[in-house]
């Protein structure tokens, strides 16, 4: 932009010198100007200063080159730096990418082998889903079949029969002597005595019950479950209350009608009364899994004080005969206690004895018999008294130990 102006202003000095010259050549005839000189003095300065300028112009334009030609070389060089930095960037960027993509190739891998084994989770809880379904269905026709159903009653009973109560408390299918086969007789002392339960249960009224498509047949059901089990009820009264077991035993005065569905225990204590008021009536109780659980917890705990009863006695006959043996005990330690104070009695005798003898041999060897020159030997007896008191001092010294 500079050269640019100082090109400019170069040409326009030049074609303003140029236009005076060119007047004052061509002019018609010279005029006699006092100035002229001074006119002459300063064209010749404004030529000087013309080249003095050019030249200047020329230097600026060299400088202007070599600013230039620096410039370039600058941007040149920072070029090629931001080239390189540019591509050291771009090789981490490439480094870091490559990175990431593994890193998220790894994770993308893991995703699939977790989804594949989801899916295959899934198959395995469908494949598990239409099994259950079978099972179901099957469970359904067992449902539907009576004899069936007395079974599945029968097999629920036992396992929580089986799970509650020792095995001496119960027994499974119970012959009474009226012939009836009981399907579990839970042994209890009298009162109340044995208690009959059945596992039967009129289930396929609540079925049509439930299927019922409008309000009339979902009564007409519901009639028809509560005459049902009304009659089971009374069939059970007949044959299991109150029933011979032998020639000594008897059934108690009440049973126990086992259903083992929650939900038809639920609709009859919900929605029929009358079935409620003739088993109460009947001493013929209801019982759900749930309830049979707490009933039959009572029944342990009854059976648990009758064995602390029984144990009871036991323990207080065992208590009367050790009473017996402290008793003779007692009597043992008197008896000894006697015979030790008679051997202390004794032993003061003898220890009395043994003082009077000492005494009386203490005198007989203060005796003066007459001065001997020589030594005499002692007698015979006088070696036997000191013995006899050696020994009388032995015997007083195992008496205070005694003592």
């Amino acid at each position: 932009m500079i050269e640019i102006l100082l090109i400019v202003l170069l040409v326009m000095l030049v074609f303003g010198v140029g236009i005076l010259v060119y007047l004052q050549v061509r002019s018609p005839r010279r005029v006699e100007d006092p100035h002229a000189g001074v006119i002459e003095q300063r064209m010749t300065e404004l030529m000087q200063s013309q080249q003095l300028l050019v030249g200047k112009v020329d230097t600026v334009a060299k400088q202007q080159v070599d600013s230039s030609k620096a410039l370039t070389d600058s941007l040149s060089e920072s070029q090629q730096q931001l080239g390189r930095a540019l591509g050291e960037r771009l090789g981490k960027v490439e480094a870091e990418m490559a990175k990431n993509l593994a890193v998220a190739a790894k994770d993308q891998a893991a995703s699939l082998a977790g989804l594949t084994q989801r899916l295959e989770t899934i198959d395995k809880a469908q494949d598990n889903i239409k099994a259950l379904s079978e099972q179901v269905v099957s469970l359904q026709h067992v449902l539907d079949d009576n004899p069936a159903r007395g079974a599945f009653g029968e097999v629920q009973l036992a396992d929580i029969v089986e799970s509650m109560l020792p095995s001496f408390a119960y027994t499974m299918q119970a012959l009474l002597e009226n012939g009836k086969q009981v399907d579990c007789l839970i042994e209890l002392p009298d009162p109340p005595g044995p208690i009959s339960v059945d596992a039967k249960f009129p289930l396929k009224a609540y079925q049509e019950m439930l299927a019922a498509g409008n309000q009339a047949e979902r009564d007409k059901a519901a009639k028809r479950l509560s005459s049902d089990t009304k009659r089971h009820i009374k069939d059970i009264a007949d044959k299991y209350v109150a029933q011979p077991i032998d020639a000594e035993r008897t059934t108690a005065e009440n049973a126990l009608m086992f259903i083992p569905s929650e939900a038809v225990y639920g609709e009859l204590h919900a929605h029929h009364p009358g079935v409620i008021e003739e088993s109460h009536k009947r001493k013929v109780y209801l019982v759900s899994p749930t309830t049979l659980m707490a009933t039959l917890t009572t029944v342990r705990a009854i059976l648990r004080d009758v064995e602390m009863r029984k144990q009871a006695s036991v323990i207080q006959r065992e208590v009367g005969v050790l009473l017996t043996d402290i008793r003779r005990l007692n009597n043992r330690v008197v008896n000894l206690d006697r015979h030790f104070g008679q051997a202390v009695k004794d032993i003061d005798e003898i220890r009395t004895s043994s003082r009077k003898i000492l005494s009386r041999g203490d005198k007989i060897e203060a005796l003066d018999l007459g001065a001997r020159d020589d030594p005499v030997a002692p007698l015979d007896g006088a070696a036997s008294t000191t013995n006899r008191v050696e020994a009388s001092d032995s015997f007083e010294e195992q008496s205070t130990t005694l003592e």
